[in-house]
């Protein structure tokens, strides 16, 4: 038995994949204040899928998710994985966000409709 990484070697900041997810729904952000006090404002918004207006603050950094013991950089090293098993990531970081977004916004539509015809939508992905 081995251990492997499965990563893309390339390392990409919380505020870049909050980049990609808003942009995947025609969100432009702008960014204000530092540290604790960071917050993701609506800039623009172009479409009909966001459902904010430009001045909304729609990120905040809250403390209480900071792993306890927390390290200044993650990144994943796949060279094992690349030389013995001949994997390599097939995706960028920006195609798995729209994924994860396409596939959010796609059940919150679901369940906006569900509750629209007076039923109750369960969350069943917690």
């Amino acid at each position: 038995a081995e251990d492997f990484v499965i990563a893309t070697g390339v390392q990409y900041s919380v505020r870049q994949f909050v980049e990609f997810a808003a942009a995947e729904l025609g969100i432009t952000l702008r960014f204000e204040g530092e540290g604790e006090a960071e917050v993701a404002v609506v800039a623009a918004v172009s479409g009909d899928k966001a459902k904010c207006k430009v001045g909304d603050v729609v990120v905040r950094v809250d403390p209480r998710y900071y792993r306890p013991t927390e390290v200044e950089t993650l990144l994943g090293d796949p060279s094992k994985a690349h030389a013995k098993l001949g994997w390599k990531p097939k995706i960028t970081l920006a195609e798995l966000v729209k994924e994860m977004v396409v596939s959010d916004y796609d059940s919150a539509r679901k369940d906006a409709l569900v509750k629209m015809a007076g039923f109750k939508a369960y969350d069943h992905h917690e």
